[in-house]
């Protein structure tokens, strides 16, 4: 790949996850300080990411994988994002944030597939060139972090100055998507089915009884997974750390490296103790913020928030390559975006909305009570990963193509 389109890649990249970290880590401390919502309402805000989830293989299905070129509909989906984004700023309550935040999710979710549909398609070898560039986005995500933090966005109440910089980027993208290299549609022609467009041709694979218990074990850890997401950076604040956003892209940092040592420890342990790291670092996760706070403990704060490297990278790129092993040739794309339309769908959806009337539960005057609120989460990622030593096996035998 020559420079200029790496350079534009990296870019493209950068932007992609600027964009998203500028805003969604903080969305629900400006909802509750700014807008007045409560635990539901702002657990309502988060579900838009698993509604446009959900929406998303529609639009790459029918539209970009047949009709447009993928840089073109990058482009159209993040000039419409930056004007739902900058309405979003300028609602004065939660009832009229809502329609928009949920409009640009439905826009938004999708171009995390044409993102990298636009890069593999300019690589010749995906598997070593496809890190480098894809290490851009998380450096985008830091970067949004580092920025509200240092400019102290969360303690003088200018949250709202978020959004409106992701519009501005996300036109900024809009527009730089016109000149990304061209990324013709790929089954032009061809006649797609429901079961293509959500991946359900590899429903197959539950006849397995370990990746069944993977596949349900992948949607219930999401539900501890929201509790994170949503309101991580609201506690954060309640509890008094300083420039929350910007420690909390130490997560990123620590998902930087265990993605690089992930081939090492992937030969030394294998799928299932790799994936019941994954879950047991949830438990120890929200322990640690069970018990932390902003003086003595305040380590524990920070422990919690660099768990997030081991959280997402064992069990979730784990289960991807696991995934991957077992459906086979015929079906890896099916497969992955079957466990994808399961957990940043359905999972997370469900999550979303649980963490939101747990929140609410344990309002204490001005506050909360947050131990209460994370030993739930904690308590549930424990039995999800009990259960999964118990009835999970990856044995060789098991790692067949099953679909037929």
């Amino acid at each position: 790949m020559n420079l200029n389109n790496r350079i534009k890649l990296s870019t493209m990249m950068f932007l992609e996850f600027f964009i998203w970290g500028s805003w969604f880590v903080t969305m629900g401390t400006y909802l509750g300080k700014n807008l007045l919502s409560d635990g539901i309402q702002i657990g309502t805000a988060y579900s838009t990411q698993s509604l446009g989830a959900i929406v998303a293989p529609f639009i790459i299905g029918l539209i970009a994988d047949r009709f447009f070129a993928a840089q073109k509909i990058l482009g159209v989906l993040h000039l419409v994002g930056g004007v739902l984004l900058w309405f979003a700023s300028t609602s004065l309550n939660f009832e009229s944030f809502f329609p928009f935040i949920l409009g640009y999710m439905i826009a938004y979710m999708p171009t995390l597939a044409l993102v990298n549909s636009i890069s593999f398609k300019q690589l010749q070898n995906p598997e070593k060139e496809f890190p480098a560039i894809r290490v851009f986005g998380t450096i985008g995500w830091i970067v949004a972090g580092i920025i509200i933090g240092w400019l102290n966005w969360e303690q003088n109440g200018n949250l709202i100055l978020t959004f409106k910089v992701a519009s501005v980027a996300s036109v900024i993208l809009g527009l730089f998507s016109f000149v990304l290299p061209h990324t013709p549609p790929v089954k032009k022609g061809e006649k797609t089915t429901l079961g293509d467009i959500l991946g359900l041709d590899a429903i197959g694979l539950l006849k397995n009884k370990s990746f069944l218990m993977f596949f349900i074990a992948s949607i219930a850890i999401c539900v501890p997974l929201s509790f994170y997401y949503n309101f991580t950076n609201p506690f954060l604040n309640e509890v008094g750390m300083k420039a929350a956003a910007g420690v909390q892209v130490l997560g990123q940092v620590s998902e930087t490296l265990f993605m690089i040592l992930m081939p090492l420890f992937f030969v030394r342990l294998g799928v299932k103790k790799m994936l019941a790291i994954g879950m047991i670092a949830w438990v120890l996760r929200y322990l640690f913020f069970a018990f932390g706070n902003a003086d003595s403990n305040y380590w524990m704060l920070i422990g919690g928030i660099v768990l997030h490297g081991i959280c997402y990278d064992f069990f979730f790129v784990t289960g991807q390559i696991y995934t991957d092993r077992l459906a086979g040739d015929r079906f890896k794309s099916a497969a992955q975006g079957f466990i994808t339309l399961a957990t940043y769908g359905v999972g997370m959806l469900i999550g979303s909305f649980i963490s939101g009337m747990v929140v609410d539960k344990y309002v204490v005057g001005a506050g909360h009570d947050w131990y209460n609120i994370w030993i739930i989460p904690a308590g549930i990622a424990a039995v999800v990963a009990i259960l999964f030593l118990l009835f999970f096996s990856d044995k060789k035998k098991a790692d067949t193509v099953i679909i037929q």
